[in-house]
C-alpha cells in the first residue's frame, strides 16, 4: 500500500439550493408596498414587525390597512391612497407588490430592479428577486421555512411540527445570548473559548427550553468561562466520534454536537456524505483515507497530525465509520495524545455490526441459536488473514461471529474455519454498504459464500456475519433501495 498525504477536502459541503435563505435588518429602512388585499396586509403585518419605515400605495382601497396603521408593531407606517410610480422606490431596500395584471407587475418588478431594489411580487414567481417563508416567530430565534413556491401549505405544515418542536422559552435564552454577547466579546478570548461558552449556554438552554434564564445562569456560566480562561494553555481537544454504519439517522445527539463544534474534522473513506452534512460549515475537512486493500494514509502520520492540530488549539474530531472502539484504532490514537498532554474524549457509534443486523431483521443473540458473539477482524497489518485467531472459538456452533475487511481473506477463513470444526452448511450473509441507500446482501453458507462474493458490488465496506442465527434471513443480493420501496 503507498501513503497518500492527507489534505483538505474539496467534496460539496452542501447540497445545491433552491433559494438562499437570507434575514434582512429592516429597522428604520424604507420598504415599499403596493397593492392591497390579504396577501398585501399579512405582508404589511410582517415587515412592519420587522421594524421597517413600511410605506404602503394601496389605491383607493387604504381601508384593509386601518387598523394596523393606527396600532403599527414596531415602526409608524405610511399610508397613502395611489398608484405606485417610480419615484417611490428611491432609497427602499425591499419592495413588495400584489398586483393582479401581469403587465402591471413587469413593470413594477422592472422599475425596482431599475432603482437596485430586491423586488417580490406576491404569488408571481416569475417577477420576484426574493420570496417570503413561514416564521416560527421565537425573536431573537427566528426560523423561516420556503419551499420554493412549490406548496405554501406544505410549508406551513412543517412550520406547525418545528412550532411544536421548539418552546416559548427558547425566546428568552435567545434574548439573554443577545444581551450577554458584548460582555462575551469584551473579554477577547480565543475562539475555543468563546466557542466553549456558548456551547455551555446551549446546553443548559436545551436542557430547560420551558423556563427563562435567570441570574443566576448568567453567574454560573461566566464563572465556568473564568475557570476555563484562567486554566487555558493553548492546546486543543480531541474528539474520537464514532459515525456509524453510514445512515446518517443512526448518528448520536452527541455525535451531532462534536460535529458541530469542530474546528477540523479527520474522516475516513467509510464516512457517508450524509453524516459530513451535519458537520458545522466552518470546519476544515481533511481526508484520510483508512480503507482496506487499497492506498491510505499510514496510522503513524493521523497520529501526528491529530496531536499537531490540537496542540495548535484546534477542537479535532476525528470520524470513523462504525464504532471507533471496534477495529478503529482508536488506542492508538488515543495513546498518542495521551504523550502529548493532549485530551481525548470518545464518542461511541453504532458498529457496522449493529447496522448490519437490524437492517436484515436480525437477532445477533437469538436465545435458541446463540450464546456468544464474538467481532473478529478479516485483515492483519500485512493485508492477510491474521495468524492468530482462535479457531476452535470460531468454529463454536453456538456463537455468531462477524468479520470485518474480509473481502479479500474469507476464502482462507473458510478453510481454516472448516477445517477447525466449523459445519460447512453453517449460514453465512455478507453486506456492502450496511444502511446506506446502496447497501447490498448476499445469504449463502460458510462453504459456497467466499466463492460468491464477486455478485456484490466490488465497492463499499463488506462485513461477513455467520452462525445459526442467520438461519431463515431472506438476503440474496436484494438491494436496500428495493427492499424499502416494495
Amino acid at each position: 500500500m503507498t501513503q497518500r498525504a492527507p489534505e483538505p477536502t474539496t467534496a460539496r459541503r452542501i447540497e445545491r439550493l433552491a433559494t438562499l435563505p437570507l434575514f434582512h435588518k429592516l429597522d428604520g429602512r424604507k420598504v415599499l408596498l403596493a397593492g392591497t388585499g390579504e396577501g398585501a396586509l399579512w405582508k404589511a403585518e410582517l415587515l412592519a414587525a420587522s421594524g421597517a419605515a413600511l410605506l404602503i400605495l394601496a389605491g383607493e382601497e387604504t381601508d384593509l390597512f386601518d387598523s394596523l396603521v393606527a396600532d403599527p408593531p414596531a415602526a409608524e407606517i405610511t399610508l397613502r391612497s395611489r398608484n405606485w410610480q417610480p419615484d417611490d422606490f428611491d432609497g427602499a431596500a425591499l419592495a413588495i407588490g400584489e398586483i393582479e395584471e401581469d403587465d402591471e407587475a413587469r413593470a413594477f418588478a422592472a422599475a425596482a430592479r431599475q432603482a437596485g431594489v430586491p423586488v417580490n411580487v406576491v404569488d408571481k414567481p416569475e417577477f420576484c428577486d426574493f420570496a417570503f417563508g413561514s416564521v416560527v416567530n421565537r425573536s431573537p430565534l427566528v426560523v423561516a421555512i420556503s419551499t420554493d413556491g412549490a406548496s405554501p401549505v406544505f410549508g406551513q405544515t412543517i412550520r406547525t411540527k418545528i412550532e411544536a418542536l421548539l418552546p416559548a422559552g427558547l425566546k428568552d435564552w435567545a434574548q439573554a445570548a443577545k444581551d450577554w454577547r458584548p460582555a462575551v466579546q469584551a473579554r477577547d478570548l480565543p475562539f475555543a473559548l468563546r466557542r466553549a461558552f456558548w456551547e455551555k449556554f446551549t446546553r443548559r438552554a436545551m436542557a430547560e427550553p420551558e423556563r427563562a434564564p435567570q441570574s443566576h445562569d448568567e453567574a454560573e456560566l461566566f464563572t465556568a468561562l473564568d475557570r476555563l480562561e484562567s486554566s487555558h494553555q493553548g492546546i486543543g481537544r480531541v474528539t474520537l466520534v464514532g459515525a456509524g454504519p453510514g445512515d446518517p439517522e443512526l448518528l448520536t445527539l452527541k455525535a451531532i454536537r462534536a460535529l458541530q463544534s469542530a474546528d477540523i474534522i479527520l474522516y475516513d473513506d467509510l464516512v457517508s456524505a450524509g453524516v459530513l452534512e451535519f458537520a458545522r460549515r466552518e470546519a476544515r475537512r481533511m481526508l484520510v483515507g483508512k480503507t482496506g486493500y487499497g492506498p491510505s494514509v499510514k496510522q503513524e502520520d493521523i497520529n501526528t497530525l491529530i496531536v499537531s492540530l490540537a496542540s495548535h488549539g484546534k477542537h479535532v474530531v476525528r470520524l470513523k465509520g462504525g464504532d471507533p472502539g471496534i477495529f478503529g484504532r482508536a488506542g492508538e490514537e488515543i495513546e498518542a495524545c495521551a504523550r502529548a498532554g493532549i485530551p481525548v474524549v470518545m464518542v461511541p457509534g453504532i458498529s457496522a455490526a449493529q447496522g448490519a443486523a437490524a437492517s436484515l431483521g436480525l437477532s445477533l443473540t437469538h436465545r435458541d441459536h446463540a450464546r456468544r458473539l464474538q467481532f473478529v477482524t478479516g485483515h492483519a497489518r500485512t493485508g492477510t488473514l491474521p495468524a492468530d485467531l482462535d479457531w476452535q472459538a470460531l468454529a463454536d456452533p453456538y456463537a455468531t461471529t462477524v468479520i470485518y475487511m474480509a473481502r479479500n481473506t474469507l476464502s482462507a477463513f473458510r478453510e481454516q474455519a472448516i477445517a477447525a470444526g466449523l459445519a460447512p452448511e453453517t449460514p453465512a450473509i455478507a453486506v456492502v454498504a450496511a444502511t446506506q441507500p446502496d447497501e447490498a446482501r448476499l445469504r449463502a453458507t460458510i462453504a459456497s459464500l467466499p466463492d460468491r462474493l464477486g455478485e456484490l458490488p466490488p465497492k463499499g465496506p463488506l462485513l461477513v456475519l455467520i452462525g445459526r442465527a442467520l438461519e431463515g434471513v431472506a438476503a440474496e443480493a436484494i438491494d436496500l433501495q428495493t427492499l424499502r420501496s416494495a
